[in-house]
């Protein structure tokens, strides 16, 4: 639920903060007083689009802040992992929109996108007005309405529905691997027969190239390496080389191991010298035999690194690459071959899900438009109770597709719903758009919300004057709506009712001064006498009259005790 709202240099408002509690907090006051810029600050701050000339004049820039407890909102986690924002029960919003234009937005201290947003604030609040109903004439929105009306009963079968598509598009994404049409698939058969071919006819062993760089490393550099063997090798094999040398000194001392044990410590490192010695000797052998031009062909060496390297940029850069293509390109070969085959085993299993998916949906259609009957049942009996007793109210469905026409493009079913309303006898029915006034769909959108706050996923209703055009019992039977409302959902309104005022768990007033010649609109908490006295203005009575004092007396004392009847 929405717990404050704090702003700064919004129109009139040069600082205000209003903090609300759960159950109804109405918001009262003169015409003009600034209620129209609470709900702006409060759009604002939900995601709406900033607008220079909502800034203080005089100022450069305006802010809006508010915080919410969100602990109770389903859903809401997984929101805040995708906007990679750290959360708790409490969650701050905070913009600032300055008068060149540049707008910050932060939850929780993070900076987002308005599009970021929204996404978090639609399940938080829904804003509605005498103008603001647009989310219901979507007839996608109103279809989301139903689902969530007859969670108990549609959920499972959404549910099992999802399952069922998930095979069924895998199905169908395998199919399409297959190749679209035969002429298509011949082709593909020809390039693929054509990279299998090069690549086995290559038949490129692993650490091949690698090999064959080392070797034309050795070719170029031939006579460098030649030397340097042969000087080493020279170097200690001659006639009166470091070999015959280190022989002559390991015998010397071997002469002096009967004499005393100290000298068989050299004898050993000498040993030890002259039998390395004689392996490096015999390494740079092997690498003078290995090195034989005329064994050794150049242009076979090119030839092949080239091979190699034309096919590691066709295919991937290297051996792993290369040898990876391969396999996939075999596997991609025998389904085209097998196309039949394999085509014929998909096609069944698809005509099965189809008779499935399609029983699911019928079953869900089913359970919809149940849903909708009670639904708009329940609907009309709100709007009997807030005197629009010859309206009528309409959940159209499109016609069930049969099996062969129905497109399985959804995991949401085949239902197309919208909803029609007549306001009066005689009008037909018309669809939200074409239909109502501000009053009448005023108390439609109310009864709508009667019969699904609890269902609702938002923690918070806004309604912005929705008691317009109303008066008298209708307006104590709205009152008593809201009070209904609030027991599951909070609820902020803006009124100019007595009635609804009265009602209010929490009564905010909003008035205007002028201070050094400038306006200012100011936020009051009442207490119960400023209560009183307020409902006394709305009812237009004196606050000095001891009648109109006990008049709103007895209107605050039927409205709790109302709500303790709930």
């Amino acid at each position: 639920m929405l717990e404050s709202l704090v702003i700064k240099n919004v129109a009139l408002i040069d600082s205000a903060e209003l903090v609300f509690s759960e159950g109804l907090n109405v918001l009262s006051g003169e015409t003009g007083s600034g209620k129209s810029v609470i709900i702006e600050s409060l759009n604002f701050v939900l995601g709406a689009k900033a607008d220079r000339n909502m800034i203080r004049s005089g100022e450069e820039s305006c802010s809006v802040s508010a915080t919410f407890n969100v602990a109770s909102i389903k859903n809401v986690k997984e929101i805040f992992e995708e906007l990679d924002v750290e959360y708790d029960d409490e969650c701050i919003i905070t913009r600032k929109f300055s008068i060149d234009g540049k707008s910050t937005i932060k939850i929780n201290g993070i900076s987002v996108t308005v599009s970021m947003l929204k996404k978090l604030t639609s399940k938080l609040v829904d804003v509605h007005g005498q103008s603001e109903h647009y989310e219901l004439l979507s007839t996608s929105n109103q279809l989301k309405l139903i689902d969530n009306v007859g969670e108990k009963e549609i959920l499972p079968i959404k549910e099992q529905i999802k399952g069922l598509f998930g095979e069924y598009k895998q199905i169908c994404s395998s199919l399409n691997e297959l190749g679209s049409d035969e002429n298509s698939r011949i082709i593909r058969l020809d390039v693929l027969n054509y990279q299998i071919n090069e690549i086995e006819n290559a038949d490129v062993k692993e650490g091949e190239f690698e090999k064959l760089v080392e070797l034309k490393n050795t070719i170029k550099h031939r006579e460098k390496i030649l030397n340097s063997l042969n000087l080493v090798k020279s170097t200690l094999d001659r006639e009166g080389g470091v070999s015959d040398n280190l022989s002559s000194c390991y015998k010397a001392i071997s002469n002096l191991s009967n004499i005393s044990s100290d000298y068989n410590v050299l004898t050993d490192r000498l040993g030890a010298i002259y039998s390395e010695i004689d392996d490096i000797s015999s390494i740079c052998s092997d690498c003078l035999a290995r090195i034989d031009a005329d064994e050794i062909d150049v242009d076979k060496i090119e030839a092949r690194l080239d091979l190699i390297k034309g096919l590691f940029r066709k295919y991937g850069g290297d051996f792993v690459s290369l040898d990876s293509f391969l396999s996939n390109a075999i596997i991609e070969k025998d389904k085209l071959e097998n196309f039949n085959k394999n085509a014929k085993e998909l096609l069944t299993k698809k005509t099965l899900l189809e008779n499935t998916l399609y029983k699911s949906y019928s079953a869900l259609s089913t359970a919809r438009r149940n849903v909708s009957n009670s639904f708009s049942n329940k609907v009309l009996k709100e709007l009997l109770e807030l005197g629009m007793s010859k309206s009528q109210f309409v959940i159209k469905f499109n016609e069930i597709p049969s099996l062969n026409d129905c497109k399985f493009t959804s995991d949401n079913g085949f239902d197309e719903i919208e909803f029609l309303f007549s306001a009066n006898l005689g009008e037909p029915l018309k669809p939200l758009s074409f239909v109502i006034s501000g009053g009448e769909m005023s108390r439609f959108m109310l009864s709508i919300k009667a019969q699904s706050a609890n269902k609702n996923q938002v923690s918070t209703y806004i309604f912005d004057e929705i008691d317009a055009g109303i008066s008298g019992n209708v307006a104590k039977i709205v009152a008593q709506k809201f009070a209904k409302i609030a027991k599951n959902v909070q609820i902020i309104a803006i009124t100019h009712l007595p009635q609804i005022s009265s009602m209010g768990d929490v009564n905010i007033l909003i008035s205007k001064s002028e201070s050094d010649d400038k306006t200012i609109t100011k936020v009051t908490k009442l207490s119960k006498e400023q209560k009183i006295d307020e409902i006394i203005r709305l009812v237009g009575g004196n606050t000095q009259s001891q009648s109109a004092k006990e008049l709103a007396i007895d209107l605050i004392r039927q409205a709790e005790d109302y709500k303790l009847s709930l």
